[in-house]
């Protein structure tokens, strides 16, 4: 900065300088006149030439080209695919059993642990037997002297038979005997079938598993009181094989009936595999096998049920898991893939940013195809070749210069098990902005 001398009274100073012209000041103020005069030029020699230097800077930086932005791209190229449709399913017990008790009474103990596998026959659960204990024996009393009452009525019957002969017994008294020995012998069967409803009873003390699977947790604790063919103690999953549920679109099934050129039916379904992909993304090793499809189409949501069989030797799926069924559809032998993210939509189109052979980002308007795991298919607007960009995209303008940065291609899914058939399933899904 150029300090500025002290004048506290410059105008009266300038006055002094004109009155100096016309010889009416003294010399001495007219120094001062000539001192100030010679200050502006000095001042003026010294700040036109810092001027004119930041003029020349900023006109130099105007004119600097604009500095390229990094991006990472993608090159490309084609590559075999087999294209693939994700639907959405929920696991479910191949058998369900809920354990209710076929007699009442008090909860005397709880033979199995819940959440364990148990096996056919094996008792969950034991209810108070001794009132049944005694009833059995009550029924067994009766029984006895059912048997005493039929053998005197034999007895009874065998004497009256030949004194009726010689006419020493009435008839009425033979056919009283008679009548009491048929008698006798009902109540022997009578008391039969009680001693077996006893034997029953007790056994029924004894809740057991019907099937083979996993105990789910007890509802009712040790002594609480259970009601006979009402209170439900547990339920019992048979999860060896497992069922996945779900659905496909009634157009899609009428494409598929006519690629198969028959019925879409359960035994004899196409031979592709059907790929289970679990909530974390991880495949389950084990592929299903459809084995249900249904009779009718469902009029609220259009569509038919089918049904996976899922083999889980190793109890890793549990019934009412959420899973994501996946069937290949087609092959491609020379598919595009893309990255979703390099994707953009704008109102009802889709375009990507390329990079020209002059290293500028240009917009490209592209038709895409089917979803792949985090890709899509490109159908239409790139070529073999083509430069896109991935990342980097928040800053570009048509025209902009790019610093390429190219990453690796997408993998090629993986496809399962192919066959001359068509796909049992699949449908391709929907381009982002597409009706």
């Amino acid at each position: 900065m150029l300090e500025t001398p002290q004048y506290p009274n410059r105008p009266a100073m300038l006055r002094l300088e004109s009155q100096a012209s016309t010889g009416r000041v003294a010399p001495v103020q007219h120094h001062s006149a000539r001192r100030f005069a010679a200050w502006l030029r000095r001042s003026a020699r010294v700040a036109v030439p810092v001027l004119l230097a930041l003029a020349a800077a900023c006109g130099g930086k105007t004119n600097a080209p604009p500095k390229p932005q990094p991006v990472a791209t993608l090159t490309m190229r084609p590559q075999p695919t087999s294209l693939t449709q994700e639907y959405p399913a929920q696991l479910e017990a191949s058998n369900t059993v809920e354990i209710r008790p076929q007699v009442g009474g008090i909860l005397y103990r709880q033979g199995a642990i819940e959440g364990t596998p148990v096996k056919r026959g094996q008792t969950l659960f034991e209810i108070d037997p001794q009132p049944y204990i005694a009833a059995l024996a009550q029924a067994q009393a009766g029984l006895a002297q059912a048997h005493a009452a039929e053998a005197q009525a034999v007895r009874d019957l065998n004497r009256a038979r030949p004194l009726t002969a010689i006419d020493a017994l009435s008839e009425k008294e033979l056919d009283a005997a008679i009548a009491a020995n048929a008698s006798a012998q009902g109540q022997v069967k009578a008391a039969e079938a009680a001693v077996k409803t006893a034997e029953l009873n007790l056994g029924y003390t004894q809740v057991r598993s019907p099937i083979d699977g996993v105990m789910s947790r007890a509802l009712i604790r040790i002594g609480g009181v259970v009601t006979a063919y009402t209170t439900l103690l547990t339920t019992v999953y048979q999860t060896d094989p497992m069922y996945a549920n779900f659905s496909v679109g009634e157009q899609r099934l009428l494409q598929v009936q006519r690629e198969l050129g028959r019925p879409l039916d359960q035994h004899n379904p196409s031979q592709r595999e059907f790929r289970i992909l679990l909530a974390d993304g991880s495949t389950y090793e084990f592929p299903g096998k459809m084995n249900f499809v249904d009779a009718a189409v469902d009029l609220r949501t259009d569509t038919l049920a089918l049904r996976l069989t899922v083999p889980n030797p190793k109890q890793f799926l549990h019934a009412g898991q959420y899973v994501r069924v996946v069937v290949a559809t087609r092959e491609r032998p020379n598919a595009l893939l893309i990255p979703q993210r390099a994707v953009q939509l704008m109102q009802d189109k889709n375009y990507v940013w390329i990079v020209d052979a002059a290293g500028t980002a240009r917009q490209r308007d592209v038709k895409m195809g089917q979803q792949q795991g985090s890709d899509w298919v490109v159908e239409e607007g790139l070529a073999p070749g083509d430069v896109v960009v991935v990342d980097g995209t928040q800053k570009l303008k048509s025209g902009t210069p790019v610093l390429a940065q190219p990453i690796a291609a997408p993998a090629a899914p993986a496809a399962p098990a192919a066959a001359s058939a068509p796909a049992a399933i699949s449908a391709p899904a929907a381009a982002p902005g597409a009706s």
